[in-house]
């Protein structure tokens, strides 16, 4: 596979499917990632925000990674989210993956402690150079307290030829451009909020970490196709649609309103692994009719 083919179109960040008993269902797991493949998209990224990584364990993790390996074998590659608490466990983490067989690592800013660059920096450099797999850099302030600014970026891609990419999901756009007036086309860039796809296509992006994927696939492949080859008109019909629902990967419970939106459409379940907890009251009757909308609303593609 050519590098750079490895960070273009659409890659869902995969959520993880829990059984009744609160353990990861593989089966599932296995089966949602085939259908997603099927419908267009072009890897899988598990163990991120969305896939609840902070709750799970570390062997938890490991078994996630060959799971997907072995059920998408040749057909896409498996980039799972490399984050710990600690620089060390990160990089180990890093090392089994690809021991797994998995393809690229997306790199996110350690749990729980944010301070200086000096320290996100090395952290980052760590497990970047763990291993020779292509990587891609998760830029999620809002959610990590850590800012990877466009500068430090730029160091990060001097030292590190294996970081191929940035997920940029500073909630800006214009950092899709300052990167790209940095470092031109050394770096691919991907949208990683999914109410920003078609800005940050327009801006020079050529992928989308998605989250509503997991509940739409041929909606979220469509949305990215029509956008990257200038159907303005068409695509902004079917942004008009589907925006509604790629706004509840914006908010806190993010994961369980987007599970809930799997479980409506029929692509999965609603549970998700405490501290959290599936919505309620006003909050879930909110969302209950913005997915009911959707679905009676859906458009023929």
């Amino acid at each position: 596979m050519n590098p750079t083919s490895l960070w273009r179109g659409v890659l869902p960040a995969i959520t993880t499917p829990f059984a009744a008993d609160g353990t990861v269902d593989h089966a599932f797991l296995a089966t949602h990632a085939r259908t997603m493949i099927d419908a267009g998209c072009v890897g899988m990224v598990p163990l991120g925000s969305l896939g609840e990584a902070a709750t799970l364990g570390f062997e938890e993790k490991l078994a996630i990674m060959r799971t997907l390996v072995e059920a998408l074998g040749d057909r896409a590659p498996v980039i799972p989210g490399i984050a710990s608490l600690s620089t060390d466990e990160a990089v180990r983490q890093a090392r089994e993956a690809k021991a797994i067989g998995c393809r690229g690592l997306m790199v996110l800013p350690p749990y729980v402690y944010s301070t200086d660059w000096r320290e996100m920096g090395a952290y980052a450099s760590a497990v970047i150079g763990a291993t020779d797999l292509p990587c891609m850099l998760y830029n999620n302030p809002p959610a990590y307290k850590t800012d990877f600014l466009p500068a430090q970026i730029a160091e990060l891609a001097a030292a590190h030829p294996n970081l191929q990419a940035v997920k940029e999901s500073s909630t800006d756009v214009r950092r899709i451009t300052a990167i790209r007036h940095l470092l031109g086309d050394r770096l691919e860039l991907l949208v990683g909020m999914d109410d920003a796809i078609v800005e940050g296509i327009a801006a020079g992006a050529t992928g989308w970490i998605a989250g509503l994927v997991n509940a739409y696939p041929k909606e979220s492949v469509k949305l990215f196709e029509l956008a990257r080859a200038g159907d303005s008109k068409a695509a902004d019909k079917l942004y008009q649609w589907f925006l509604p629902l790629l706004r509840l990967d914006t908010v806190p419970r993010f994961v369980q309103l987007i599970k809930l939106v799997q479980e409506q459409v029929g692509l999965g379940n609603e549970r998700v692994r405490a501290p959290r907890l599936p919505v309620e009251g006003d909050e879930r009757a909110q969302a209950l009719d913005v997915i009911r909308h959707a679905i009676a609303t859906r458009p023929e593609l």
